[in-house]
């Protein structure tokens, strides 16, 4: 049996599943249809937003504050990581830019989070 919280909207269900013998998770102590979807998403596939900075070629900025456009597979982090402080965003990058473009055939980019 695993706990849980749930994060999918502001109500932090405490959510318990188990692993039932058909192969399938059992999941309870959710609210709303959401907590199930992601307790399942959570036990099998683990996923977050990405956020950090990189180095950017603006002098007076030497970092540029980035975000995932969507989830990425934890497993997939310390590589993603690694990428992003040996790439160098443009001098002139503004909120919403894109500074890595589907990363790995994952249709996730990379995007800026703040004007320079």
């Amino acid at each position: 049996m695993c706990q849980l919280i749930c994060i999918s909207c502001p109500q932090g269900c405490h959510l318990s599943a188990e692993y039932s013998e058909n192969g399938s998770w059992m999941i309870s102590g959710n609210r709303c249809p959401r907590g199930e979807v992601y307790a399942k998403q959570e036990l099998t596939d683990p996923r977050r937003v990405v956020t950090a900075v990189m180095p950017c070629a603006n002098s007076e900025h030497p970092f540029v504050a980035v975000r995932t456009t969507a989830p990425c597979p934890k497993a997939k982090i310390p590589a993603l990581l690694n990428l992003l402080y040996r790439t160098t965003a443009p001098a002139d990058v503004k909120n919403g830019d894109i500074v890595i473009k589907n990363i790995d055939n994952s249709e996730i980019s990379v995007i800026v989070t703040e004007n320079i």
